[in-house]
């Protein structure tokens, strides 16, 4: 692990404003059973995406435990359960994550860094293991992991429509019950 090696060659930590540092930081987090604390080294799209999703979920359950009948509100309320009520974005990074593989498949994969290549506002980590992890440069200077992006961004996508279906649907609930 980066960490690992810092540790054995007695070398300083790397800060967390070049891509080597957020690295070693994410790796640490796993190796500590800390997967939350990665969150803080992703990108700054992937973390609004997170918070994106909980907040649709969150809206989208109080509209179907108001309006909806059984059972499609058990179904529902037990699909989002969890996101709907995450305290915090990184709390839905964690469940997503946990649910995706995406933590097991980082763990099994990080390495040392062994090279950094930069380029403007992005970077590429390169691994003892030959794996290529690619960052962008936040607002805030630190490093953040893109990896997870797209995919997050598409979950808030689809938090988002379904809240739009979720709320005209609970309408219709509530039109023919006479409310």
């Amino acid at each position: 692990m980066a960490l690992g090696t810092a540790i054995v060659t007695h070398r300083p930590f790397p800060p967390d404003a070049t891509p080597e540092g957020a690295y070693a930081r994410i790796a640490l987090a796993l190796s500590n059973g800390k997967p939350k604390d990665a969150f803080a080294y992703l990108e700054t799209d992937a973390q609004w995406a997170c918070y994106s999703i909980r907040d649709a979920r969150h809206q989208a359950s109080g509209r179907v435990k108001a309006s909806y009948p059984e059972p499609e509100r058990a179904r529902l309320l037990e699909e989002w359960r969890g996101v709907a009520d995450a305290p915090d974005g990184s709390d839905v990074f964690v469940l997503l994550a946990t649910r995706r593989g995406w933590i097991a498949r980082l763990e099994k994969d990080l390495s040392g860094a062994t090279r950094t290549e930069i380029r403007d506002d992005r970077a590429t980590v390169v691994t003892a293991r030959n794996s290529r992890y690619s960052f962008r440069r936040r607002d805030n200077g630190i490093w953040g992991l893109t990896l997870f992006t797209a995919e997050l961004q598409a979950e808030a996508e689809r938090a988002a429509r379904d809240l739009e279906v979720i709320t005209r649907a609970a309408d219709d609930y509530e039109r023919g019950r006479g409310r």
